[in-house]
């Protein structure tokens, strides 16, 4: 009677309620599992036709999977562990199989796959009381730093139709940002979980390698591609991080989880001692005046924590040589055989991109792999002095929908598409985990955000440090939202 009552009045609310405070109440039994699908369905049925977010849904097998949890048994066998999710509804990046669902990776050549077995990481997220509702748009293959693919079209910023909401995560944070689902997974290989997390104004966060089950992927021996998730704010973000991380026995780097939960370490956050700031890491790369103007700015708010806050940014030595050799080897396992077989269904970039990986030579990554461990070590030196690293997370705002990248960045063409994305790419070379978090918008009204990078597998001090600068901040309550239609501003 209670639950029956508090959902006649309060149906239409339920979206806008964190994922910690949700979880809270199905664990009273205040709301049910299948009171949320329902509002997670209503919900994307009013947001879709704007943001196309969730291309494929699964509504039925959502359904099913609450019953089951309400049920208890079987189904609510992790109800005691870190990650618990009682029941709430969180998007899969289509990267992702989930079983009996359309899957397809945005690719032509998969538009109609659809997976007998879910990937080990969605089994986990379903045993943690995760109900999949369906899968959030990615570019094809994950390859791009916009969200749109030739299977389903493109995804738009909800702060502004008009833009791209970033890639290759965008679906999965568009999905937080306008309250589609509670929480969304994702991917991140040069800057996939913290790029859509910048656009959008959500939180998106880089694992350390092996803290997330990568499971089914060919590459299970590279640190560069890690899985994770995204959310509207930091406490939501270090619980679903509590149900994806442990050890799993499909992926060798993986390891167990912390004795003290992610959610725990939020809780009762710490400030770090010395904060490190760069906008550019030393004059290396273009950046946007206006998100130079706010970033630089922003980061000086770690000294209301307490904080001494220091201009400084480690060597990062040849890191886009370093990382587009590593990137193009990858490309070059995952796809030589599709483009063999299927080269006029995959688009230009990932072509070019597996072919650098066949003209490289054997020396060449040698050279790559000393250079990372080079890389490597001088991270943890500099680690030793300061407790975080602090960059802008984005070097420009949000751009036209329409483009695979922007054009410019402060007047200089970029040579490819991922010649933009050193910010990223650089954390991604030192296996640091790092997290996009919001941190003002532009004259535009367009998001812009920081991107805080911590020790190797040291994610828990990285969230309480990002917590509390979300606490001073206050700008996760302004999500979730209803898309707005918009212009794109003027380019640089």
């Amino acid at each position: 009677m209670v639950c029956q009552k508090w959902m006649g009045e309060m149906s239409d609310e339920l979206w806008k309620m964190t994922a910690v405070d949700t979880v809270a109440r199905l664990r009273k039994k205040e709301i049910s599992p299948l009171d949320l699908v329902e509002a997670s369905a209503k919900r994307i049925a009013e947001v879709e036709p704007a943001v196309n977010a969730m291309p494929t849904l699964c509504l039925d097998r959502a359904r099913d999977h609450a019953k089951r949890i309400m049920a208890g048994g079987a189904a609510c066998e992790a109800s005691g562990e870190a990650g618990w999710l009682a029941g709430l509804p969180v998007s899969i990046k289509d990267l992702t199989d989930v079983a009996g669902v359309r899957t397809t990776y945005g690719s032509p050549i998969f538009a109609n796959h659809v997976p007998t077995k879910s990937n080990p990481l969605v089994e986990r997220i379903e045993r943690k009381g995760g109900v999949v509702m369906g899968k959030s748009n990615t570019p094809e293959f994950g390859a791009g730093g916009s969200t749109f693919n030739e299977v389903f079209g493109r995804t738009r910023n909800p702060w502004n139709t008009s833009l791209t909401c970033g890639g290759s995560t965008g679906g999965g944070s568009v999905s937080v940002a306008t309250g589609e689902v509670w929480l969304a997974h994702g991917s991140d290989h040069g800057g996939s979980l913290r790029r859509p997390g910048t656009y959008c104004s959500t939180v998106g966060i880089r694992p350390s390698p092996g803290r997330v089950t990568r499971g089914t992927s060919n590459n299970l021996w590279s640190p560069q591609s890690v899985q994770g998730p995204m959310a509207r704010n930091v406490a939501d973000l270090a619980l679903f991080l509590d149900t994806m991380a442990g050890f799993c026995p499909e992926d060798p780097m993986t390891f167990d989880a912390p004795a003290q939960s992610f959610s725990a370490a939020v809780a009762s956050p710490v400030a770090p001692k010395r904060v490190a700031w760069t906008a550019d890491f030393g004059g290396r790369f273009e950046l946007d005046k206006d998100v130079r103007e706010i970033c630089t700015k922003a980061a000086r708010h770690f000294e209301e924590l307490g904080c001494i806050v220091e201009e400084v940014s480690p060597d990062f030595g040849p890191v886009d040589e370093i990382f587009m050799a590593f990137r193009s080897q990858q490309f070059l396992v995952e796809r030589e055989l599709q483009i063999q077989q299927h080269r006029d269904k995959v688009k230009p970039d990932i072509i070019w991109n597996t072919e650098l990986g066949q003209k490289q030579t054997t020396s060449q990554l040698a050279w790559a792999e000393r250079e990372r461990a080079a890389l490597f070590r001088r991270m943890v030196e500099f680690f030793q002095k300061y407790d975080l690293l602090v960059t802008p997370s984005a070097p420009t705002p949000a751009f036209d929908v329409n483009l695979r990248a922007p054009a410019t960045i402060n007047g200089k063409k970029l040579e490819n598409y991922m010649s933009g994305s050193t910010l990223n790419s650089a954390i991604t070379v030192t296996g640091s985990p790092a997290i996009a978090v919001p941190c003002g918008f532009d004259p535009y009204g367009r998001p812009v955000g920081l991107q805080l990078v911590g020790k190797a597998r040291g994610e828990a001090a990285l969230l309480q440090a990002a917590a509390l600068y979300e606490q001073l901040l206050g700008l996760d309550r302004l999500l979730p939202i209803d898309p707005k239609p918009g212009t794109v501003p003027p380019s640089d």
